[in-house]
């Protein structure tokens, strides 16, 4: 499957049917959606697009539990062993996540030791307890962050993964990708009732939104993680962010208003 034509206003693709039988469509217009390892940004020239990106030398080893939440909130942990994470699927299955030495592998981290490193980074004073039970599923996340632009190139327009990725820890990746589309199913609309002011601004409207949320997303996760190549300077402002933002109404606002998500351009 490949696309051509994308910076024309009739852009192709072609595919292999269940036959074996190539077939090209001719398009008005190209939504990419194909996520990150898809065709669609490839497509486009080097020379067209901008890319920034950053690695972290942090990695999650996420576990799926049939077990009920231990608690009906979200709980980050800043721990000095790493960070955790609790969250919740259903009422009877839990999804959590630790913060892992990127070197080692998933075979190390057998069930049992996964519970005691969660309940040793959960464990605060008062009434709670982390419920343990069997672990469906377990796997390693890495941490990066991405962003190509602009979103638009001719009549292929780019969204979702496939233009931009997020570390996990703002929780920002779908409600980017809500956005994108949003945006974009208004401006093809537009477009195809031969408006194309909505077209010409996706990209510049997208990326106001996705910059937002890749700040967030980079706040929250080197505020959280333990970074093992941090000098105690770093160490210590890190710590007075966490506090800062745990102790202050302004600061806990602000990080509310970016994690449950910003009105809808």
């Amino acid at each position: 499957m490949n696309l051509s034509d994308v910076d024309s206003d009739r852009p192709r693709v072609r595919h292999r049917d269940g036959e074996g039988n190539v077939k090209t469509i001719e398009c008005d217009a190209v939504a990419g959606c194909d996520g990150f390892h898809g065709i669609c940004r490839p497509s486009i020239p080097d020379s067209a697009l901008t890319v920034y990106e950053r690695e972290y030398p942090f990695v999650w080893l996420g576990v799926l539990a049939r077990t009920p939440p231990s608690h009906h909130e979200l709980i980050y942990t800043h721990h000095e062993r790493g960070f955790a994470l609790h969250s919740m699927r259903t009422p009877e299955i839990t999804r959590l996540y630790l913060q892992v030495d990127p070197a080692e592998s998933l075979e190390a981290w057998s069930d049992d030791r996964i519970w005691a490193e969660l309940t040793a980074r959960l464990e605060v004073e008062g009434d709670f307890t982390l419920r343990d039970g069997p672990i469906l599923d377990k796997g390693i996340t890495p941490m990066r962050s991405f962003v190509a632009e602009p979103l638009r190139h001719g009549r292929l327009f780019l969204a979702g993964d496939a233009a931009h990725i997020v570390p996990p820890t703002g929780a920002k990746g779908m409600n980017l990708a809500i956005a994108d589309v949003r945006a974009l199913a208004r401006a093809l609309e537009a477009l195809l009732r031969g408006d194309d002011t909505l077209a010409a601004a996706y990209s510049d409207t997208c990326l106001r939104r996705v910059w937002r949320a890749e700040h967030f997303s980079w706040f929250m996760t080197t505020m959280l993680h333990t970074d093992p190549h941090a000098d105690g300077f770093a160490r210590q402002l890190q710590l007075s962010q966490l506090r800062y933002t745990t102790s202050s109404r302004a600061a806990a606002t602000s990080l509310a208003e970016n994690y449950v998500g910003l009105p809808f351009a």
